[in-house]
C-alpha cells in the first residue's frame, strides 16, 4: 500500500512545481514590483478514443512481433488525403495481428502435443516400463437390484458381484498356477494358509482367526510371468465391511510390517516407494517389501481392506521383485474391488 503524505500549507499554496525563494533573492525582490503571474487556461478533457474493433486485438499470451515492411507507401498527393494512408496502414495492422495470433494458437497446439505423455497420444506406442500387459479389465455385472460394495444403500460393504470374477486376471503370457484354481473357483482355507511360513502360525492363530471371524470363502488366482515373477492373490470374503476391517487393521498387519511372515520373507518393512498418489478410494492398503539382505529371492506382499473382502497379494522372483509389475497388480485389484 502506498502511504499518502498530506501537503503542508506552504506547499499547498505553491504547488509542487514552484521554487522556494532563498533569502538573498527575497531581499533583492522585496522592492522590486510583483510581476503579474500569467493565467494557466485549464487542459481540456481528453477526447473519447472511439471503441476498438475485436479484430484489432491481440488475445492474451499471444506474442506481437514487428510487422514486416510491405514496401514503400507514396506521399499523399493533394487529390489522396493523408487519412487513406493511415486507413491502409491499420488494415495492414490488423491482418498482422490476425497471423501472430493463428501463429500462435497453432504454436500452442504444437507443444501441447510434445508435452502430454506417450500413452494419452493415440497410435504412439509406449516405451518399456515393467509394466505386465493385461487383458481388458471389466467388473462382472451386479444381480438385479443389487447396490454396488460403496454406495450409499450399501451400509455392509457387501460385493454381491461373483467374488471369483473379481480376481484380477493374469497378464498376457503368464503360466496359470494350477494350486489356487480351487474346487470350482473356491480356494480351501488350508492352501491360504500354507502361504505362511510358520506352522504355528498357521494354526493358530490365523485359522482360529478366520473361523473367529466368520470367514465365507476365498476366491483365488495365480501365475508365473516368464521373467519368473510368482504371483498369488487371495480374496477373503467376510459378512460385512467392519468385519473384514477389524481384521485386517487389528489382527493381520501393523504400519511398518505384516503380522505373520509370509514363507521366504523372514524380514519384511513397509514398501516407502509405493506411491501415495496411487490409492484408490474406499479401499485401505498396506504394501511390504523384504528388507535387505534377502536370500535367493525376493518378496513383496500386499494387504487390501474393501468393504467385506480381505485381499492379500503376493509376489516373489528370484533376485529382484520389480516395484513396477507389483504395484500395476495391487493398484488394478484395488480398482476391481471398488
Amino acid at each position: 500500500m502506498t502511504e499518502q503524505t498530506t501537503p503542508t500549507d506552504e506547499q499547498a499554496t505553491q504547488g509542487t512545481l514552484t521554487e522556494r525563494a532563498t533569502p538573498t533573492e527575497r531581499a533583492t525582490d522585496a522592492g522590486k514590483p510583483k510581476e503579474p503571474q500569467a493565467v494557466v487556461a485549464p487542459v481540456p478533457p481528453m477526447p473519447v478514443a472511439p471503441p476498438v474493433a475485436a479484430a484489432d486485438l491481440v488475445p492474451p499470451g499471444a506474442i506481437a512481433e514487428p510487422v514486416p515492411p510491405v514496401g514503400p507507401i507514396p506521399p499523399a498527393g493533394p487529390d489522396e488525403p493523408v487519412k487513406k494512408d493511415r486507413r491502409i496502414l491499420r488494415a495492414v495492422l490488423r491482418w498482422t495481428a490476425a497471423a501472430v495470433v493463428f501463429a500462435a494458437v497453432g504454436t500452442s497446439a504444437a507443444y501441447g502435443i510434445t508435452r502430454m505423455e506417450r500413452t494419452d497420444v493415440p497410435g504412439l506406442a509406449t516405451e518399456p516400463d515393467g509394466r505386465w500387459d493385461y487383458p481388458t479389465i471389466t467388473r462382472p455385472p451386479l444381480p438385479s437390484g443389487s447396490p454396488a460394495p460403496f454406495a450409499e444403500a450399501n451400509k455392509s460393504g457387501s460385493h454381491y458381484a461373483d467374488l471369483r470374477k473379481l480376481v484380477l486376471p493374469a497378464p498376457k503370457g503368464a503360466k496359470d498356477d494350477a494350486a489356487l484354481r480351487g474346487e470350482d473357483g473356491w480356494l480351501a482355507s488350508g492352501t491360504f494358509l500354507a502361504e505362511y511360513a510358520a506352522k504355528e502360525d498357521r494354526e493358530s492363530p490365523l485359522r482360529q482367526l478366520l473361523t473367529d471371524y466368520g470367514l465365507r470363502n476365498i476366491a483365488a488366482r495365480g501365475w508365473t510371468t516368464p521373467d519368473g515373477t510368482h504371483t498369488r492373490i487371495y480374496l477373503l470374503h467376510f459378512d460385512t465391511a467392519a468385519v473384514a476391517d477389524e481384521l485386517m487393521s487389528t489382527e493381520l498387519t501393523y504400519y511398518d510390517s505384516p503380522q505373520f511372515a509370509v514363507r521366504g520373507a523372514p524380514l519384511t518393512e513397509r514398501d516407502e516407494k509405493f506411491p501415495e498418489r496411487a490409492a484408490v478410494d474406499e479401499i485401505t492398503r498396506f504394501a511390504y517389501v523384504e528388507s535387505k539382505p534377502y536370500g535367493a529371492e525376493q518378496v513383496r506382499q500386499a494387504y487390501l481392506s474393501a468393504g467385506d473382502t480381505v485381499a492379500v497379494i503376493v509376489q516373489s522372483r528370484k533376485g529382484t521383485a520389480q516395484a513396477v509389475p507389483f504395484q500395476q497388480t495391487v493398484i488394478l485389484q484395488s480398482q476391481l474391488l471398488g
